[in-house]
């Protein structure tokens, strides 16, 4: 993933705040999603902190090391696979998409400037992409 230079720094602070605590973070995120989609919650297992563990860790790898675009293709084409084999749609992620950005403005506040909410969508973009480009083949 190729993250611009003027969003890296706006990303990586803002996820540094996101990550102080993961666990309410990850859990507004689940409890968002679940609200757009409540038929992806069966996709889950019934306990979500593990899986919140995986998710902020899976949001560290892109936004703290986008410079290793090789091992962040790998590992994102994993989790696309996965995600595809679990049910996920590609419809899901801009439902994902949506959960993430109202998390982030929820837990961030008036910290969440345009350029912000810009920078997180376009590295949202390029990570859904790769996840659906190995995750979904024909």
């Amino acid at each position: 993933m190729s993250i611009k230079t003027s969003e890296k720094e706006l990303l990586q602070e803002s996820f540094r705040r996101l990550e102080a605590d993961f666990d309410t973070f990850s859990t507004d995120f689940y409890e968002a999603l679940f609200r757009r989609a409540p038929e992806l919650r069966a996709l889950f297992r019934e306990d979500l902190a593990g899986q919140g563990m995986k998710f902020v860790a899976t949001l560290r790898e892109v936004i703290l090391n986008a410079e290793d675009a090789e091992k962040q293709a790998e590992t994102l084409a994993e989790l696309g696979s996965f995600h595809a084999t679990i049910g996920v749609s590609t419809d899901s992620y801009d439902v994902m998409e949506e959960a993430l950005i109202d998390t982030i403005r929820q837990t961030l506040g008036n910290k969440v400037t345009p350029d912000l909410e810009t920078a997180w969508r376009n590295a949202y973009a390029e990570t859904a992409a790769t996840m659906i480009r190995s995750g979904h083949k024909s």
